[in-house]
């Protein structure tokens, strides 16, 4: 499945070299909509509030506990289409900020690693 490709750094739409909207193909448009579906706050997609991951509610304003966060991430991350296994793992969480990796495996059996 293919997906708009997503600037990395702005995480904006960007252009092909023809000047038309870019679109990213499997398997980083898997890993790109993973990385998208794990930054949704829920209730945030108008058309099915149950997506997202509770962050106003359980995370924000408080120190939730990383087992609560990973459990959520993986449950996110295995929404998407095509994923069918999903490891969160943490590299470090330093005041307000968490750190880590989402390791996935595709339909296909292939793996790759989202960063956040």
């Amino acid at each position: 499945m293919n997906t708009l490709l997503l600037d990395q750094v702005l995480w904006d739409l960007c252009k092909d070299a023809n000047g038309n909207i870019a679109m990213a193909t499997e398997p980083y448009a898997i890993a790109q909509d993973v990385a998208s579906a794990v930054r949704v706050f829920l209730g945030e997609v108008w058309y099915d509030t149950t997506q997202g991951i509770p962050y106003s509610k359980n995370v924000l304003g408080q120190r939730p506990q990383l087992g609560y966060l990973k459990a959520q991430i993986e449950r996110v991350a295995l929404t998407v289409p095509g994923v069918v296994k999903a490891q969160c793992l943490f590299a470090s969480f330093s005041g307000r900020v968490v750190r880590g990796q989402i390791k996935i495996i595709d339909t296909t059996g292939a793996s790759n690693n989202v960063q956040f």
